[in-house]
């Protein structure tokens, strides 16, 4: 079999692995600050696993990529596909957005992959929605077609953010006069958990002590401040708001998935917060959404199992 590989890049790291009988194998990331471009990442990546070509590869990426030049949303990687796929030397090159990969891993994933959050059960070949807070806010929706699943791209993350109580209207009045518009992205990503425990801090006459997602995490999960410990209880709530707008928007009965970066090392908040009462808090459309499941993603490949399982069914390697 040819050597293929698959990338998962997203504004932080880049995540690659070799493709052999259709699996993943020799898993590696790097930080994607330690490369200028991303030729430089997946050359040294062909090194770092002693292999001197690739004839087919897939990239999933975190920004648009409609046309030929891609340009990242979210840090300063640039490149033409056409030229990467020249430079790399190969028979083919796909390239997709990294929520699209995300969205073509779910068929996939086992019940140990997920954890799911409240009631629900999901109905067999139901539209599907997958979102990610990380570096920013990717969203996914999949549907079952005569020819299997297709991925229904666009740029959800983006959407205006509807405050829903008084603690949303002090975040929504922080970033508005920061931004002068908001967006979900601007609460929904590792910014935004910066922006809501800012914006709780300032309106409470307090001192900002944080500007680092990870230590706002980190001192919510042991209960070591209490502002942060609100900060991730209404990020997990404004995430329950909005995974429920995304199954009134293509009836989701498949499931809605929570991939991304931050999520998964929240699970404790999210069993023992309102996410699903916010996810459920419809008006006379509750009963609409009810039934429909909400999962946490546990898997942290699975961005490049999504573009493993897209890249087999373009080249018709399938294992």
């Amino acid at each position: 079999m040819s050597n293929m590989f698959v990338a998962d890049v997203g504004g932080t790291n880049i995540r690659l692995a070799l493709v052999q009988d259709g699996e993943l194998q020799q898993i590696t990331k790097y930080l994607c600050k330690q490369f200028d471009t991303i030729t430089g990442a997946i050359n040294q990546f062909a090194i770092d696993v002693n292999v001197d070509s690739f004839e087919h590869g897939c990239i999933a990426i975190a920004c648009p990529v409609n046309n030929d030049a891609v340009k990242m949303t979210n840090h300063t990687w640039t490149f033409s596909k056409l030229e990467l796929q020249n430079q790399l030397s190969l028979n083919s090159l796909l390239v997709i957005n990294d929520f699209s990969a995300v969205a073509f891993s779910l068929p996939n994933l086992k019940m140990e992959q997920v954890i799911q959050i409240g009631p629900g059960e999901a109905v067999e070949k139901g539209n599907i929605v997958v979102f990610g807070p990380g570096t920013g806010l990717g969203v996914e929706h999949l549907t079952w077609t005569d020819s299997g699943w297709q991925t229904l791209d666009g740029e959800g993350g983006h959407v205006d953010f509807a405050p829903n109580d008084e603690q949303d209207i002090i975040v929504w009045r922080y970033i508005k006069s920061k931004l002068g518009r908001v967006a979900a992205e601007e609460l929904l990503s590792g910014r935004g958990l910066v922006n809501i425990y800012t914006a709780l801090v300032m309106h409470a006459g307090g001192n900002v002590e944080y500007t680092d997602p990870a230590d706002i995490t980190q001192h919510a999960l042991a209960s070591t401040n209490l502002t942060c410990v609100k900060a991730v209880q209404q990020f997990c709530r404004i995430m329950g708001s909005f995974a429920g707008n995304l199954a009134l928007n293509l009836c989701t009965t498949g499931g809605v998935f929570i991939g991304g970066g931050i999520a998964p090392r929240l699970v404790n908040f999210f069993a023992n917060n309102e996410f699903r009462q916010k996810f459920e808090d419809k008006g006379n459309l509750a009963r609409y959404v009810k039934n429909i499941p909400t999962y946490l993603i546990n898997e942290p490949n699975h961005g490049l199992l999504g573009a493993l399982a897209y890249l087999l069914q373009q080249t018709k390697e399938k294992h």
